[in-house]
């Protein structure tokens, strides 16, 4: 390849490149994944190792609280299976499969993400959609949210098409995407589509008749979709997306696990995932016209969200493309103003938000590899934990809180090893069970001797030297043995 070809090249690609690399160094870092993701994970891995086989799937053992739909696993297995043979060949344990459907899933979401972003150079120009990229790659949770197996970042990828056919002018394919995402996989994106929806009647760029026809066409499509997808691998006649929305909005059950004050979007959660970009993007609503349509639904969309007492950060992720072109036209303003006197502070102050922006996702970064303790743990317990009659099998017994901290079905490794997720063990009952480990939360179980801990993320502490931060970690999973194995016993262990 000659240098004007490599140069074409990264013209092209150079973005989706830097992007990629920032997502696949977040994959790497923390292949683990938490209970939020608990579903996907496991049907993923169902879908790619067990295959036609359902009667020994995850979700029909542990189903959850709500149902959720199987359409986003199987398209991102589908993708991942080529890899995924390819491991299996070469005998390549089961965590590398994880990665392998993490990368999958981050390529579908950058690559609707390219699609925006064609349309903000469009639309807006070259150098906006250079600062919407520097703006994502100084932030954390976007890059390392596009690759967790969320039902929200199933529902990013079919947003950011939305936005992006709201830029190119394709008003119907927008809704009808809008109309997909919250029938297949985020039963909230009604939240979104309805001020959209209405900000398109009012501005006469969509007939009501028109839109009507349309939509009903694809809410048919969809729910069809669903419901003959999921209720073949749930067994039961089902549409999972309805029963979230009833759950979350008519019976207010989600409110179980944990409530935040109805600005907590505002002051919170879109300050840590915009950082620089939240001030920006106030600014580029007011410096540019054209911008201001695109922000007020989104703006809305955040608002009516509010209303809802349980709230987490990734419920609003798919405002952030939106926010981030607002910024964006903010950013590219001040650069190319940068010379006048006024417009030369702004600048500075931009550089100096930008710097704060990248010492804030170090932060987080190095908070969020602290969070997967129990991943590690089974992980280290593979690595030491082998005894010397290997012709037995090794139990491994994973308690609810390790279940949701790091450890899925990925994480499991072959004969001798075997595991159990039971619930509802009483404490005092385990000496009565023939495991060989434990994984738990509890530094003291009868029948048993810790073997090890693991340390996890506890709070950020600040402090008046260099660095002005300092992560305080403690011991979060304790691993332990049974004391009647004579073998695990004359082992030596690190301890608790």
């Amino acid at each position: 390849m000659n240098s004007s070809s490599f140069s074409k090249f990264l013209k092209i690609y150079g973005y989706d490149i830097v992007l990629g690399l920032i997502a696949t160094f977040y994959v790497l870092a923390m292949p683990y994944t938490k209970v939020e993701e608990s579903f996907n994970v496991q049907a993923m891995h169902d879908i790619l190792y067990h295959r036609h086989h359902l009667d020994i799937y995850d979700h029909l053992e542990f189903p959850g609280v709500v149902p959720r739909t199987f359409i986003g696993a199987l398209l991102v297995s589908v993708l991942a299976s080529p890899i995924i043979l390819v491991m299996s060949f070469l005998h390549l344990p089961k965590t590398h499969g994880l990665i392998a459907v993490r990368l999958a899933l981050g390529c579908i979401t950058l690559s609707t993400l390219r699609f925006f972003r064609a349309q903000v150079r469009y639309k807006f120009g070259s150098q906006v959609e250079a600062f919407f990229v520097i703006l994502t790659a100084f932030q954390f949770h976007l890059l390392f949210y596009c690759t967790r197996p969320l039902p929200n970042i199933l529902a990013l990828g079919i947003v950011n098409l939305a936005y992006g056919f709201w830029l190119k002018g394709d008003f119907y394919a927008a809704l009808n995407c809008l109309i997909f995402s919250a029938v297949v996989f985020r039963c909230d994106m009604v939240l979104l589509l309805c001020p959209l929806g209405l900000v398109l009647l009012l501005t006469k760029s969509i007939s009501l008749w028109k839109a009507l026809k349309c939509c009903i066409g694809m809410v048919l499509l969809s729910v069809g979709l669903t419901v003959l997808v999921d209720s073949i691998m749930w067994k039961k006649l089902v549409w999972p997306e309805f029963e979230v929305l009833w759950f979350n909005s008519v019976l207010n059950r989600s409110s179980e696990w944990g409530t935040h004050s109805f600005h907590w979007y505002f002051t919170s959660a879109l300050p840590r995932s915009l950082l620089a970009a939240y001030p920006l993007c106030f600014l580029g609503a007011l410096l540019d016209r054209r911008v201001l349509p695109f922000v007020i639904p989104v703006f809305t969309f955040v608002l009516l969200y509010s209303k809802l007492p349980h709230k987490e950060l990734r419920f609003i992720i798919s405002s952030v493309p939106i926010f981030n072109l607002s910024a964006a036209v903010a950013a590219s303003r001040i650069f190319m103003n940068r010379k006048k006197a006024f417009w030369k502070l702004l600048s500075i102050i931009l550089i100096g938000f930008l710097l704060i922006s990248l010492g804030c996702t170090a932060v987080t970064f190095m908070a969020s590899y602290e969070n997967y303790p129990s991943g590690y743990a089974l992980k280290y317990l593979h690595q030491i934990g082998h005894l010397a009659s290997n012709t037995e099998e090794q139990w491994v017994h994973i308690d609810p809180y390790s279940a949701m901290n790091g450890i899925s079905r990925f994480c499991e490794n072959d004969f001798p090893w075997r595991y159990s997720k039971e619930e509802s063990i009483p404490l005092k009952e385990y000496q009565n069970r023939n495991f060989t480990y434990l994984i738990n939360e509890h530094l003291l179980v009868e029948g048993y001797k810790c073997l090890f801990s693991m340390d996890g993320f506890s709070r950020v502490r600040p402090q008046l030297r260099f660095p002005p931060f300092l992560l305080i970690k403690e011991p979060k999973v304790y691993v332990h043995g049974n004391i009647k194995n004579e073998d695990l016993m004359n082992k030596n262990w690190p301890g608790c």
